[in-house]
């Protein structure tokens, strides 16, 4: 599936509906090439004009927040009953899924946002749902990161070719490292401040419930 020989021959029979429907199924939690499709559909447009790379980037965007969004529905339905009947088997205790959703409360929309550049980073979209972050919030924040990423990704690689792989590597790389970093600082500091964190999530909570 991740062979550029196959994406392409996806490409030739299908056109735009390969690509949304890759990129949505990637977004929805489906282990497939969202973004190699829309890479491979960009060169591709740009090498044969046999598609529009406005088409290609409308295609992808949209795909990316369908996907986002049945992530979001089925975290926020059938995971948050799950976690909040198993969640305390395996740590995750009611202390902690308070705090989980004070997070996604106030930082879950740019979190949402950035995670759609980060590969292993898309599932947030399944995790806003657990955490239920509102759903405007999440509507506006992922279509405007789908929207940036699929313009990103889909004009770069139009404009520069087969040269956008050396600059997607390095960039791609350079994210991972980012978020991994932040992830390390973000756990130092929730272990040393668990109990104040907490307390904190508690009380905002109890003034705004989550919907």
């Amino acid at each position: 599936m991740f062979d550029p020989a196959h994406l392409t021959s996806l490409l030739q029979q299908y056109g735009y509906g390969a690509v949304a429907f890759v990129v949505m199924l990637e977004s929805a939690g489906v282990p497939l090439p969202g973004e190699a499709i829309l890479v491979a559909a960009s060169l591709y447009a740009g090498d044969t004009h046999r598609l529009s790379i406005e088409g290609v980037v409308l295609a992808a965007a949209g795909g990316a927040i369908v996907g986002d969004n049945i992530g979001y529905w089925v975290g926020r339905e059938l995971g948050a009953p799950l976690l909040a009947r198993y969640g305390p088997r395996v740590g995750l205790t009611l202390e902690k899924q308070q705090l989980g959703q004070y997070f996604f409360k106030r930082r879950g929309g740019y979190v949402v946002f950035i995670g759609r550049f980060i590969a292993l980073l898309r599932m947030l979209a399944l995790l806003a749902g657990v955490n239920r972050l509102p759903p405007l919030t999440f509507f506006f924040f992922n279509a405007a990161g789908a929207l940036t990423w699929a313009h990103l990704f889909g004009y770069g690689a139009y404009a520069l070719g087969a040269e956008f792989d050396k600059v997607k590597g390095p960039v791609g790389i350079a994210g991972f490292i980012i978020g991994a970093a932040g992830f390390v600082v973000g756990w130092r500091y929730y272990k040393a401040n668990e109990s104040a964190l907490i307390q904190r999530a508690q009380e905002a909570l109890a003034k705004d419930p989550a919907t």
